[in-house]
Parts: structure tokens; sequence; C-alpha cells
């Protein structure tokens, strides 16, 4: 995860945010927009391109895995699913104005991710004390709802004057 881990975010229907891969994230006024992330920047020509947004609480994206995303033939690579549910759960901050960076993580891969498949990732804070946010990251597949990894991480806020802002739980 980079700084900014993101590229930005601006207002949509709904009061809810959305990436944009010129805007700046809301609140984090001269944040410069993370366009080569691996995950969601805009310009980077290898990387996933995911667009979060807020939805009820929650970070969520989508993600449909290709064969360039492969460990095992057919099954995506578990490296992909958690730079997935990093970004997912780094977002949740990002997109309220505050970045950070993931402290720990821990992933449990319950079912294979298949190519193809269409994975709703989904990021929500569970706990917070001072700068330290506990984060838990979902994947499940879109078509039946099964999940197939589950993440929980510690990210370290950068400013606390700009985290001072951040609502949610």
């Amino acid at each position: 995860m980079t700084e900014d881990s993101g590229s930005g975010g601006r207002r949509v229907a709904g009061g809810e945010e959305n990436r944009s891969a010129s805007a700046r994230a809301p609140g984090a006024e001269g944040v410069v927009a993370a366009n080569k992330c691996f995950v969601c920047g805009p310009d980077n020509p290898i990387g996933l391109h995911l667009n979060f947004r807020l939805e009820d609480g929650a970070c969520v994206s989508e993600f449909t895995p290709g064969e360039n995303h492969q460990g095992y033939p057919g099954v995506i690579h578990g490296g992909m699913l958690y730079s997935a549910l990093d970004d997912v759960m780094a977002n949740w901050l990002y997109l309220r104005g505050a970045r950070a960076y993931t402290a720990k993580c821990e992933i449990r891969y319950r079912t294979p991710a298949r190519e193809g498949e269409t994975l709703q990732l989904v990021g929500r804070q569970t706990g917070r004390k001072r700068r330290l946010v506990e984060m838990q990251g979902i994947a499940k597949r879109a078509s039946d709802g099964e999940v197939v990894a589950v993440a929980t991480a510690t990210f370290v806020v950068i400013d606390e004057e700009e985290f001072a802002g951040v609502v949610g739980g």
C-alpha cells in the first residue's frame, strides 16, 4: 500500500464517495493521488484498476481476476486476493480523508477464487485506538455470496489531525 493508497475521491449520489483518477482524498488537502498504485492506480498499466466507494459505512469494490492473476492453473494467486483486500480496508480510511499504512495483516483463504469469477470486496472498521485502526476485509463470490477470503488488519494513521475527523465504525 502506498501512502495515499488510491486515486482520490468525489461525491456521488447519496453523498457517498467514489474514486476519481484526478481527484484528491476528501479532507486531505494537498494529498497527491497515487495514480500508479498497483491495486487502484488508473495510470498503472499492469494494475488491477479497482474502483472503491463508500456504501452503508463500508468501503466496497468488485474484482474480476483474469488469467494473469493465477497461481496454479485456473486458481487466483493468494497474493492478488491479499492486495485487493488490503486496499479495500485502506480505502475505508482514505476515502474519509485519512492516509494510513498497513502495520500488520492476517488473511484466511476459505475457498479458491477462479479466473473470470467476480468477487465483491468489503472493508469495515472493527476497532480504533488513537492512530491505530482495526479493519476487516471480506472477499465474496458475487454469484453465490460464498466467502473466498477474510483479512483482518491494523493500520497506522499517518497524521493524527487528519484522522481526528474520521467518523465511522
